[in-house]
């Protein structure tokens, strides 16, 4: 494309154009456009001089479009319609919509949250596409380059519950979908329950257990080891797997404490006779939060699906 060539001509004059192979006269199109036909003429003859042809000749029925005038007929309602759709406000009809949307998600998110906000899009938006992908550590690299539209990962609270904000790179828009707090699971013939019941369940014994870890996003530690690790304190982590499910197999077949997100237990525990016993030391709490890119923020698709999910995410939770 020469963008110099579109220079040479007024993009209003093809909206004169469009008129005058409607009307075949000058009179008729200058009474739709409410001009007077010297002006219409005037624009005509900068349309001929533009286009370097001379569009019509006059007959005694009016205007005869030439061979490139016709050539022109056909592409002119369309390329005027694209035009006219440049002019309008950016909208958003998830009824109609058939644009693709992307989304990447720490793998508890998957069966914690998935299953609340999936159903409405799909009914109210069905055909929009959400392509989902796991949460790994390019995704904040991902979500600012704009290949990825949003984000749902675990972010640490701190003391006073305020999400760490400063932590986010430049750019990265959040907002907390609900809080969460770790808990244990164990196997339900585990030696420790006894000990739990009988008062004998604090930092000290919880940290002479063996304990089975979910890599995230690539790391070995979560904040919780961190924090351990502060105090000069160490779990004795004896397996560390790259999903939930996995970890939570593995704890229902030894005797292996498996530390995670209180809202994943019910998922693991439909599958595994595991009990749940608290954490046995204070913690601060976690927050499963969506992220997106503030060039986003006001472009009407992306902001459909972020407050279908956070309406969606926050009637389930009140329910």
């Amino acid at each position: 494309m020469n963008l110099n060539n579109l220079t040479r001509i007024d993009l209003n004059l093809l909206v004169i154009l469009q008129v005058l192979l409607e009307e075949n006269s000058v009179t008729r199109a200058a009474s739709r456009l409410n001009v007077s036909p010297s002006a219409l003429s005037k624009s005509l003859t900068r349309l001929r001089n533009s286009l370097e042809d001379p569009l019509f000749t006059r007959t005694a029925h009016g205007l005869k479009p030439t061979a490139h005038a016709l050539q022109l007929k056909e592409k002119l309602p369309q390329l005027l319609q694209s035009l006219h759709q440049l002019t309008l406000a950016p909208s958003f009809d998830p009824i109609s919509s058939d644009r693709h949307f992307s989304i990447s998600m720490v793998e508890s998110a998957y069966a914690t949250l998935l299953p609340y906000y999936i159903g409405p899009l799909l009914t109210q938006a069905p055909n929009v596409r959400l392509n989902a992908f796991g949460w790994m550590k390019n995704s904040m690299q991902d979500l600012q380059k704009g290949t990825v539209d949003f984000g749902i990962t675990g972010r640490d609270l701190a003391e006073g519950n305020s999400l760490q904000l400063g932590k986010l790179p430049d750019g990265i828009k959040c907002t907390t979908l609900f809080t969460d707090q770790q808990i244990c699971l164990v196997h339900e013939h585990h030696p420790i329950l006894k000990r739990v019941e009988q008062g004998d369940w604090n930092l000290e014994s919880y940290l002479e257990q063996q304990h089975v870890q979910v890599r995230c996003e690539g790391n070995e530690w979560w904040a919780l080891d961190y924090y351990l690790a502060a105090q000069n304190k160490q779990r004795n982590i004896m397996s560390t797997l790259p999903d939930f499910y996995g970890a939570a197999s593995v704890c229902a077949y030894s005797d292996l404490i498996f530390t995670l997100p209180s809202s994943f237990v019910p998922h693991a525990q439909k599958l595994y006779p595991l009990k749940q016993i608290p954490l046995p030391f204070d913690f601060f709490p976690m927050a499963y939060v969506l992220l997106w890119h503030e060039r986003n923020s006001d472009e009407p698709g992306h902001k459909w699906i972020r407050e279908m999910i956070c309406n969606s995410v926050e009637k389930a939770i009140r329910d």
